[in-house]
């Protein structure tokens, strides 16, 4: 009986590559769309929650999470995981794969999959406002495809930032958002805000704008003013319109038309710019997602 290979973060993230992932993630968009199911169980004041999807051509994937708030006070890391990958041919379990690993390169490789097609290639400052989990991965990510760029970070509490900054070369801390913002050819958000940070009013032609952290109805990164002007992309209609409050409420309030929001992936062709436009993407995420991430990683655990 042949073993199924369990892959951990850190063996697992010595074979994977961010400008690989993104062309995973291209690949798997020109399959059918997935079929995704979420179930959510509670014991209070923890949570069991399981996203699964399947990508016919591709197979199946259930990324299952545990959230117990009490762990760290036990020296236990909050949030725990895996991802069972089955095969599309007989559904046999194919892997089972670390839930941090598959979810750090998904978030970041989502976004960076939207710079790819829309950010400037000569970017050269860029914003990472949020100096969290997220936002390291996706220092790591953007560093792959603008390896010369000069990034800032920016966060609520500055001793976090300046944490960050001394883990990374390259990285500055950013004391004013607004003058930051300004200055950056891509700005890259990954907070829980859900009060808007970023204003339209600082915007300027020939940027980027990449958000990740409104992922419920009430949350939003960005006001009005900058979904208006900026031409508005998304990595999902599906997992987007109607969910995520950074496009639901404007959508709602009449701000926005539905035809405002231009694509999602399964219209890649459609992610384009001109020098002078701002370009807006939001980064829904979605266990279709996961499958595609999680698919590549074993191609290379494999391969390596």
């Amino acid at each position: 009986m042949t073993s199924v290979p369990h892959i951990p973060f850190t063996e697992g993230e010595a074979v994977l590559d961010w400008i690989g992932l993104t062309d995973a993630l291209v690949a798997g968009h020109t399959l059918p769309k997935a079929e995704i199911g979420d179930t959510f169980l509670y014991r209070d004041p923890d949570t069991l929650l399981s996203r699964a999807a399947w990508i016919d051509g591709m197979g199946m994937a259930v990324k299952t999470a545990t959230v117990f708030p009490g762990n760290p006070g036990r020296g236990a890391p909050m949030i725990n995981g895996g991802v069972n990958l089955y095969s599309d041919a007989d559904g046999t379990l194919q892997a089972i794969i670390d839930f941090h690993l598959v979810t750090k390169w998904k978030t970041a490789g989502d976004s960076l999959l939207a710079a790819r097609k829309l950010a400037r290639p000569d970017s050269r400052h860029i914003l990472i406002v949020g100096a969290g989990t997220v936002g390291r991965a996706l220092h790591d990510a953007y560093s792959a495809i603008f390896p010369d760029a000069h990034f800032q970070i920016w966060n609520r509490t500055r001793d976090n930032a300046l944490t960050m900054a001394a883990e990374r070369p390259m990285l500055s801390v950013a004391d004013d958002l607004e003058q930051a913002v300004r200055k950056a050819d891509i700005v890259t958000s990954a907070t829980m805000s859900t009060e808007p940070l970023i204003r339209g009013d600082w915007l300027r032609p020939g940027q980027h704008i990449d958000l990740i952290g409104a992922y419920r109805p009430d949350m939003r990164e960005v006001d009005d003013a900058a979904l208006l002007k900026s031409r508005v992309f998304v990595d999902s209609f599906d997992t987007t319109v109607g969910h995520i409050g950074e496009v639901k409420i404007p959508l709602e309030a009449g701000t926005i038309q539905r035809d405002h929001l231009l694509a999602d992936y399964y219209d890649l062709h459609a992610f384009e710019r001109t020098p002078e436009d701002i370009t807006l993407f939001k980064n829904g995420g979605g266990a279709h997602l996961d499958l595609m991430t999680s698919r590549y990683i074993l191609d290379r655990w494999i391969a390596s």
